[in-house]
């Protein structure tokens, strides 16, 4: 039909006016006098944008958070003293956090031994010099996640072994920067300066020492949609089946470090790294006790700025709960060397993956973090004995700017206990003699790089097949043998979700102080602005639709319908969009209140930018949209034209998403309805083989932590249910494919249909056509389940 609207006070004129460009709507303007309102409440007189103003908003409140995170840390690293017991206790904890965020939780190979990888010969030799032999060689990582496949290893570390002609008096990890190539580092091709090639200079001295490969920041376009480094890619996968990059580089250390042990004699151990590789040693040495003595150059500062690194540094709320100092009290009482390098200077453009960018850390940055860790570790010398080696090392501007003489002395001295190795010692080995050619060494580096892509890749896909049966047996204690059991049994579920994959702001939702302004009008129903506090600095925004027909005392159901990807609330009920079709318009028509919310999902990288912000709190974008939806529930139930108790949730495509998530947190909505959404969702995150992965596409932000472990969408559902759930799908929706879609929600179905008898109140509507609201078997449902209209009219 042709609906006319009057758009009375257009706040944001430009922007309103473009989406009356319809063919089906004719628009007069009308100037009204002053604002009206529906109820008694403030006029609003917002001026701009309301969805940049709520941008805005949400990212002062997250600057706000990351703020204040030292205070909240320091009551999680409470320095109980009063025995070493407890204080053992206290960093076995810790230990054991930070092993969960790095998802350290695959088993490793057990009998670890390298192998040689043939170079020019069989042995493996690629270069020596008169006092070192280097070797091209690998060790395997991490066993093969399918459970017959025995104790295979699936990953494998792979790199370079130097070890002295001489005597061996300490073992060495050694780790590059992830632009740096192992050869590089230790002399065998150009490309670093030979004063900071400190693998060849500790093994000159006594150390056999491995130099493991680091997957590069080498872009690509992936399927030829988005460009992604290596290290991205990678991490996508495994961030979503709760593993990351840096963890399964640190299983690759800590598998060398098995390695170097295997061979039975008692050498100290000592790791040392820069740039990427000073970031891991120090999260190695922090984890595991072997690790005697660590050198960390490049990288040692707070970590308040996590957000902004390239993405594979995201790690799921570190930032709550750790920095640069709380690493050094897991690694002290043994020996921490710091070099105030600076580090490398990285910036990755976005081109459809994540914007990030490295800087070099200060020196004064460096020093106030050394300076706050001998703070921290000043009361354990007393209460304990200790004598903590934390040393600064700032070398000479003039030389190369990492691995100085004196950096890697310090590390000897202290790696070896002996206090009389204050200057560099010895010398480097002499001229270095390189038996491969430069061709065979870039195919061989080649092969290395994509080899060492493609193993973690399987690895993430064969834990994806693995885990629905982690989900089954992380979902053990849901008992399904009765709604009332059902309803005890899920509540500490919900509480998981919350906490630990949306996440929670330790924040009371204010006043919701409500302003509204009357800005459309049809023949048949009213149209206001309304906008609701949520925190000091986030408010909620939305568009109320009230029919005309609404009678004074009368309570109608209403239907929350949410807007998707860079959307906007007007989109539900102006222009006929072609993935809305006016659908909010409608269900008013048809005598429902509506609601219209502005989700902060616009704008491209600058709302992305808000879940890189949010998720080193351990939260994420939902962490800000749960609780503006609980405002506007509670703010709509307070209406008299409301009847609070039959509040739905209507959304599509982002807006699907968040009818997964919503609904499952905000249980005064009585259903939910995910349209142009609902998927086999691990696997649409997950799979490098299926073309309609978020892998291959530029939403960097939906990754979300460890769903593979807790929630698909089935579980989720789980959280809706007892509440009526529907799916709308249309089949040629490319989100998904019907298969996966139907694989998914079959399971939704028995929990309702066989498990808890309640099989009317789900369903899914299949329908020829795209990714769009249909607005057929939806509506029925909405109205069979609102009760309207009511049989009194």
């Amino acid at each position: 039909m042709t609906r006319t609207v009057s758009p009375i006070l257009w706040s944001w004129g430009a922007v309103q006016s473009a989406l009356l460009v319809s063919t089906t709507l004719t628009a007069a303007v009308v100037v009204a006098s002053e604002p009206l309102t529906p109820i008694d409440t403030q006029p609003l007189e917002l001026v701009g944008d309301p969805a940049s103003l709520m941008i805005d908003g949400i990212d002062a409140f997250l600057q706000r958070k990351t703020g204040d995170v030292d205070a909240s840390r320091d009551a999680l690293w409470d320095l109980d003293l009063s025995d070493a017991s407890t204080w053992g206790a206290l960093i076995d904890s810790r230990r054991e956090r930070l092993r969960e965020m790095l998802g350290l939780v695959d088993q490793r190979v057990p009998m670890v031994r390298m192998e040689s990888m043939a170079g020019p010969s069989d042995s493996g030799l690629l270069a020596e010099s008169d006092a070192v032999r280097v070797y091209g060689v690998r060790w395997p990582s991490l066993v093969d996640p399918a459970p017959a496949t025995g104790s295979l290893p699936s990953i494998w570390g792979e790199g370079l072994l130097l070890v002295p002609k001489g005597d061996i008096l300490a073992d060495i990890v050694a780790l590059p920067d992830a632009d740096q190539s192992p050869e590089a580092l230790c002399g065998l091709e150009p490309g670093i300066a030979r004063e900071s090639q400190f693998p060849m200079r500790l093994a000159a001295n006594g150390c056999r020492v491995v130099v493991p490969f680091l997957s590069a920041r080498q872009r690509e376009k992936r399927e030829g949609r988005a460009t992604l480094t290596d290290r991205e890619y990678l991490h996508r996968s495994a961030f979503v089946l709760g593993r990351t990059l840096p963890g399964y580089e640190i299983q690759k250390v800590l598998a060398a470090i098995d390695a170097l042990h295997a061979s039975g004699e008692e050498r100290p151990i000592g790791g040392i790294g820069y740039g990427e590789g000073g970031h891991l040693i120090t999260l190695a040495a922090a984890i595991d006790e072997r690790v005697s003595a660590v050198g960390v150059s490049g990288f040692y500062g707070t970590r308040s700025g996590m957000w902004q690194e390239p993405l594979d540094r995201n790690l799921n709320g570190f930032v709550s709960e750790f920095d640069a100092p709380h690493l050094g009290l897991m690694i002290v009482p043994r020996s921490l060397v710091v070099e105030a390098s600076g580090g490398p200077k990285v910036r990755i453009p976005g081109d459809g993956g994540a914007p990030g960018f490295l800087l070099p850390v200060e020196v004064s940055e460096t020093q106030r973090a050394v300076a706050q860790l001998r703070r921290l570790t000043a009361p354990l010398a007393v209460r304990f004995g200790w004598s903590p080696s934390i040393d600064l090392v700032i070398p000479d501007r003039s030389q190369d700017e990492f691995g100085s003489q004196a950096f890697v002395a310090r590390l000897l001295s202290r790696l070896l206990d002996s206090d009389f190795i204050t200057e560099w010692p010895q010398g480097s080995g002499g001229k270095l003699r390189v038996h491969e050619a430069e061709p065979m060494r870039e195919r061989r580096q080649e092969r290395r790089r994509q080899s060492q892509v493609a193993e973690i890749d399987r690895h993430n896909q064969l834990l994806w097949r693995e885990s629905s049966f982690v989900r089954a047996e992380y979902f053990a204690d849901l008992d399904r043998s009765s709604l009332d059991a059902f309803g005890r049994t899920v509540e500490p579920y919900r509480d998981r979700f919350r906490d630990d994959v949306i996440g929670r702001f330790e924040e009371p939702l204010t006043p919701p102080n409500p302003r509204t302004r009357k800005s459309w009008e049809t023949e048949t129903w009213t149209g206001y602005e309304v906008v609701l506090d949520v925190f000091p600095e986030v408010f909620a925004y939305g568009v109320l639709l009230l029919p005309k027909d609404l009678g004074p005392d009368e309570r109608r159901p209403v239907v929350v319908c949410q807007h998707g990807l860079e959307g906007r609330p007007t989109d539900t009920f102006l222009g006929d969009h072609r993935a809305y079709h006016d659908y909010a318009a409608k269900l008013c028509e048809q005598g429902f209140v509506v609601f219209a919310p502005q989700n902060p999902y616009i704008f491209g990288d600058r709302f992305r930018v808000l879940q890189r912000k949010a998720q080193p709190l351990g939260c994420s974008l939902f962490s800000i949209i749960v609780p503006q939806h609980q405002q506007i529930v509670n703010w709509l139930q307070s209406q008299p034209f409301v009847d609070g108790e039959r509040i739905a949730f209507y959304g599509l495509s982002y807006g699907g998403k968040s009818a997964m998530r919503v609904p499952a947190l905000v249980t005064d909505y009585c259903l939910s309805i995910c349209s142009a959404d609902f998927n086999e969702w691990v696997l649409k995150n997950v799979s490098t083989r299926d073309r309609f992965s978020y892998v291959w596409t530029h939403e960097y932000e939906i990754f979300e932590w460890n769903l593979g472990g807790t929630f698909n969408y089935a579980e989720m559902a789980a959280l809706i249910c007892p509440r009526p759930f529907m799916v709308e799908r249309g089949h040629f929706d490319g989100v998904g494919v019907d298969e996966w879609v139907a694989h998914e929600y079959a399971k939704v179905r028995y929990l309702y249909a066989a498990q808890l008898g309640i099989p009317e109140r789900t369903e899914i509507e299949w329908f020829v056509g795209p990714h769009t609201i249909h607005g057929q078997a939806t509506f029925e449902f909405l109205k069979r389940h609102l009760g309207w209209p009511a049989k009194s009219r």
